[in-house]
This record gives structure tokens, sequence and C-alpha cells, in this order.
């Protein structure tokens, strides 16, 4: 009971409140990646490439609402504004899907299977998309 209430506590702490959101729907955005990867390369044998986009851009659709509403608490309203954002996000993602294909691709060449790959590069991926929404995307 003690450590839930530890956790609570640095959960309400405006310091740690990202952060955790952030690992938290980041896990989430990494089982959609993954899971959608895996359903795509493994199940329908889509070809890793075009797998490894697909997946990567639903992601990235997942992840652009969530970490807008619960992580960085964008206050972008209207259409324009919460399209200019989106370009924003969309765009830095593109930086962190070549790390993600090129990623993927070197450790297959050097060896691991496809999923393992993918698996291995998502945590260069969320600690780089972290800095990015923070920094640039939406910063205050």
């Amino acid at each position: 009971m003690n450590l839930i209430k530890k956790l609570l506590e640095y959960y309400n702490n405006p310091k740690y409140k990202s952060i955790i959101n952030y690992l938290f729907f980041g896990v989430c955005t990494t089982l959609v990646n993954l899971i959608g990867f895996y359903i795509l390369d493994s199940i329908f044998n889509v070809e890793r490439i075009i797998a490894n986009f697909t997946s990567i851009t639903i992601s990235i659709l997942f992840a652009y609402f969530v970490n807008a509403k619960y992580v960085f608490n964008s206050k972008a309203y209207g259409l324009r504004k919460v399209f200019y954002e989106l370009v924003k996000f969309f765009t830095s993602r593109i930086f962190t899907m070549i790390i993600e294909i090129v990623g993927v691709e070197l450790f297959v060449w050097l060896g691991t299977t496809n999923f393992l790959a993918k698996f291995i590069i998502q945590f260069v991926v969320i600690v780089v998309n972290y800095l990015i929404s923070k920094y640039i995307v939406f910063k205050k």
C-alpha cells in the first residue's frame, strides 16, 4: 500500500507526470507498432519494409493523439493550430521513422529476426521521439 501511495505522489508531481504518461503511452504506441508489424509481416507475409512503414505510420497517428492529450497537454485548438501541430509531429516522426527502418534493416543484415530487430530499435526511437516531442513539437 505504501508503494502505491509513493507512486501516486510521483504521478501527481508535475515534474514527473509527463514522463510517467509518456512512458505509459510510449509502451502503448510501441505495442501498436510491434503488433501491427507482427500481423503484417508474420501473418499476412507483407514485404518487411512495407510492413514496417505501415505499422510505424499507424503508431504515429496513435502517438499524436495520446501525446497531445495526455502527455504534453496540447493547447492547440481550432483546425489550423491542430493541423500545424500535427504537421510538426509527423515531420519529426519522419526522422525517427528513417532511424527505425534503417535500424531494422541493419539488425536483420547482422542476423537477427525481423521481429527482434524491430523490438531492439524501439528503445532508441522512444528516447528520440520523447526529446523531439518535448522540445520541438509540444514546447510551451
